[in-house]
């Protein structure tokens, strides 16, 4: 649904609609899958920093802060607003 929301306004009036969209689809994973060798390469360049318990403890209470700040703002939001 992506594809046929978002696409066709990205192809020009005289190019062939079925070519550009595959064409532009094959960006679109391409771009996705060089994004996600990015993040792994990242994930592994941290991943011995990550490990050492000193990190994972004050990301695991960054993580519960955040987690609690959300219950809060859920518990005090307006019940009326959509």
């Amino acid at each position: 649904m992506f594809y046929v929301a978002v696409l066709p306004q990205f192809i020009t009036a005289g190019a062939p609609h079925l070519a550009t969209g595959v064409l532009l689809t094959c960006v679109h994973v391409v771009e996705g899958m060089l994004w996600s060798v990015v993040l792994v390469g990242f994930a592994q360049g941290l991943r011995g920093w990550l490990s050492r318990p000193s990190v994972r403890k004050v990301m695991d209470r960054i993580t519960g802060v955040v987690i609690l700040g959300f219950r809060v703002r859920l518990a005090s939001a307006d019940r009326g607003r959509v």
